[in-house]
């Protein structure tokens, strides 16, 4: 427990362990929950979610007390910092609550489960002066500076256009378990789709226009199993790409990066291609070709071809170690709500896309 008791929630002090409140012991609160557990700076106090006998074993067998509600557990014990890993429609709500009580929050991606809620924890958090980190822990990964900084040299020149990819199958036991993911809030747009926006707008700058078809054929649920999009970047490149939840293929990053050993690891496989003027680069392998000083950029000249550096981490590790020193010594989060935000709003475009089967501008 914290050592100094009368400190009040929000306010950890130095040298103290952060007391922090999970909400939602899904599949990615489970890993919360995991790596809380092996922090030396933090303290899991408490669980919410609804009494399930799963849930109610989930809490026992870390003795902890399980709250129905984020309302019962504020008015039982005290915390000073919470992980929202609840389904999507919870998180604005929850959110809000952790921002008007002064309590710094992580928010598992998406912010919300719609573009309105996630500017209203934007404006809050903002007015209450409370830290709010997104979980977008993809961030966190040293491979996408390493690829930007070669994307940013004169070996690749201007961006021109990039193929990416999220293919993978989800089980059956995904849905059953979670039932929520199956409909409208829900599906992989909103649930994986984001994780790319995020690498895309970091990697090749801000998203001016998006052109998206959808299709829920192979799953017949109420949201889509499979999208195909098309990008028009601000700086001219265009881009596609692919998403499908029920793909029996490798080409993700969960199964690309070696980032999760849980997954099966094909590590020789990219899920993304970015093209330059001079140069290309095959992600997250990190085989960068480029034309040689002496050679004229051509398709008649040959490539110089080498491997930047690839580092495979723990990167929800290294997240709640950043979100521990957002709160014990007022770090700036890597990922505010308003990176959140931007990556709503290129989701709600392709919704949009979607709807009206036409290209959707993005202002800046």
């Amino acid at each position: 427990m914290l050592s100094d008791q009368n400190l009040r929630p929000g306010e950890a002090g130095p040298g103290s362990r952060v007391r922090v409140l999970l909400s939602g012991p899904g599949l990615i609160g489970k890993k919360h929950a995991q790596l809380l557990s092996q922090s030396a700076k933090s303290l899991l106090v408490g669980i919410v979610a609804p009494p399930s006998k799963e849930n109610l074993d989930f809490a026992a067998e870390r003795d902890l007390p399980l709250y129905s509600s984020l309302d019962e557990a504020m008015a039982k014990i005290s915390f000073d910092a919470a992980i929202i890993a609840s389904p999507n429609e919870f998180h604005m709500p929850q959110a809000l609550t952790c921002i008007r009580h002064g309590i710094p929050v992580l928010v598992e991606k998406p912010l919300a489960a719609d573009l309105e809620s996630a500017a209203l924890i934007c404006t809050e958090a903002k007015r209450y002066d409370v830290p709010v980190l997104v979980g977008h822990h993809r961030a966190y990964s040293s491979m996408l500076t390493e690829a930007r900084n070669f994307m940013q040299s004169p070996k690749f020149g201007e961006l021109v256009a990039m193929q990416g990819s999220a293919l993978f199958r989800k089980p059956e036991q995904y849905f059953e378990e979670g039932p929520w993911r199956a409909k409208i809030g829900g599906g992989p747009i909103l649930i994986n789709l984001i994780h790319e926006v995020g690498i895309l707008r970091f990697l090749c700058g801000p998203i001016s226009a998006v052109s998206a078809s959808a299709s829920h054929r192979r799953r017949g649920f109420e949201v889509e199993d499979t999208a195909a999009i098309s990008i028009r970047f601000q700086n001219g490149a265009l881009g596609t790409f692919i998403l499908s939840d029920i793909a029996a293929s490798d080409r993700s990053w969960e199964l690309t990066t070696g980032e999760n050993p849980a997954y099966p690891q094909s590590l020789d496989t990219a899920c993304y291609h970015f093209a330059g003027t001079n140069g290309s680069l095959d992600f997250p392998i990190m085989k960068a070709r480029f034309y040689q000083p002496n050679h004229p950029p051509s398709w008649w000249s040959p490539f110089e071809a080498h491997f930047l550096k690839r580092e495979v981490a723990d990167n929800l590790g290294k997240q709640l170690a950043h979100f521990e020193a957002v709160v014990l010594h007022g770090v700036r989060p890597l990922v505010p709500p308003e990176e959140g935000y931007e990556n709503m709003r290129i989701i709600d475009a392709v919704r949009r896309s979607i709807e009206t089967h036409a290209e959707v501008e993005v202002p800046h």
